[in-house]
C-alpha cells in the first residue's frame, strides 16, 4: 500500500496539514503538490475549520521542491515557464488565489526546511520553529533562485541584507539565527514544539473568527503602500468589521460583565 503524500486530518477546527514523505525528508514531487492544493481548497472552503496547521513527518519540515519531478518539467516548458505558472504557486498557497486564503495558517518546522521548503513556510502568517530547525535556500547551488515566494516573502519578513547572504551564499541558518531575523516567530526545543502550536493555536481560537480573517486581510493588504494609503485601507477594513459583526455587541458586553466568552 502507497501512503499517502500528505496527511489531512480535521480535529475540531484544526486542520493538522501533514507532508508525509520523510524517505525523501518531505520532498515536494508532483504528487504532493496536487495533493496540497486539494487539501487548501478544502480547508478554505469548509466553514468548521478556522485555522491549519502545516508541518511534516519524521526529523524534517521539508528539503523543499523534489527536482527529479519538477527541474524536468521547468525546462521542458521553457522561458514560458514562469509565465505559464503566474497563477498557480508549487504546493497551492505561495501564489495565485490559495494564497488568499484568510483564515490562519500556522507553519509547524522541526529539523530542515529548505528551498521551497522556505517558501511554504514563508507563506505561512505565524512560524513555531524547534531549536533544531535549519533553513536554507540552496537553489543557487543548482543554477536556480526562488520563484514561488522565496524572496518576495523572506524581503518582506526580514529586509534586504538577511535575505541577500541566504540568497546569494546558498549556506543554511539555525533557528536563533531565523529567529533574530524575524524569519520565525517562536523557536522552543523540538520535544516542546507541538505544545506550544497547541498554545498558539488555543490563542487564536479563543478570538472572534471575523475579526481575525479581516486583520489577516487588513495586513496583506497594506504591504507596499503608502503611509496614506495604508492608513486609509486599515479603517476601510476595521470600521467596516466593527459595525457589520454581529459579534461584536455581546463580546463587548461579555468584557463588561467580566466575562470571558
Amino acid at each position: 500500500m502507497i501512503a499517502e503524500s500528505v496527511l489531512y486530518d480535521k480535529v475540531g477546527p484544526v486542520a493538522w496539514i501533514t507532508l508525509n514523505r520523510p524517505e525523501v525528508k518531505n520532498a515536494v514531487d508532483e504528487q504532493m503538490h496536487e495533493r496540497l492544493v486539494e487539501v487548501f481548497t478544502d480547508f478554505h472552503g469548509d466553514d468548521t475549520l478556522r485555522v491549519a496547521v502545516l508541518t511534516g513527518a519524521g526529523a524534517d519540515f521539508t528539503s523543499g521542491a523534489d527536482l527529479r519531478t519538477h527541474a524536468p518539467q521547468w525546462q521542458e516548458e521553457g522561458p514560458m515557464a514562469g509565465r505559464n505558472r503566474l497563477d498557480a504557486g508549487v504546493s497551492g498557497i505561495t501564489r495565485g488565489p490559495l494564497a488568499d486564503i484568510r483564515k490562519p495558517i500556522l507553519a509547524m518546522i522541526d529539523g530542515w526546511c529548505l528551498g521551497h521548503g522556505v517558501e511554504l513556510a514563508m507563506a505561512c502568517d505565524i512560524r513555531i520553529a524547534s531549536d533544531r530547525s535549519r533553513f536554507g535556500t540552496f537553489e543557487v547551488r543548482r543554477g536556480m533562485h526562488s520563484a514561488d515566494g522565496g524572496i518576495v516573502r523572506l524581503l518582506n519578513a526580514t529586509g534586504v541584507w538577511f535575505t541577500t547572504e541566504m540568497l546569494l551564499t546558498g549556506e543554511p541558518v539555525d533557528a536563533q539565527r531565523a529567529l533574530t531575523a524575524n524569519m520565525v516567530n517562536r523557536v522552543v526545543p523540538s520535544a516542546e514544539l507541538r505544545a506550544e502550536t497547541e498554545r498558539v493555536i488555543a490563542s487564536i481560537l479563543r478570538n472572534d473568527q471575523a475579526a481575525i480573517e479581516s486583520a489577516k486581510e487588513t495586513i496583506k493588504e497594506v504591504i507596499g503602500r503608502t503611509l496614506h494609503d495604508q492608513l486609509r485601507v486599515e479603517a476601510m477594513w476595521g470600521y467596516a468589521l466593527c459595525a457589520g459583526n454581529p459579534s461584536v455587541a455581546a463580546r463587548s458586553a461579555a468584557f463588561f460583565d467580566q466575562k470571558r466568552p
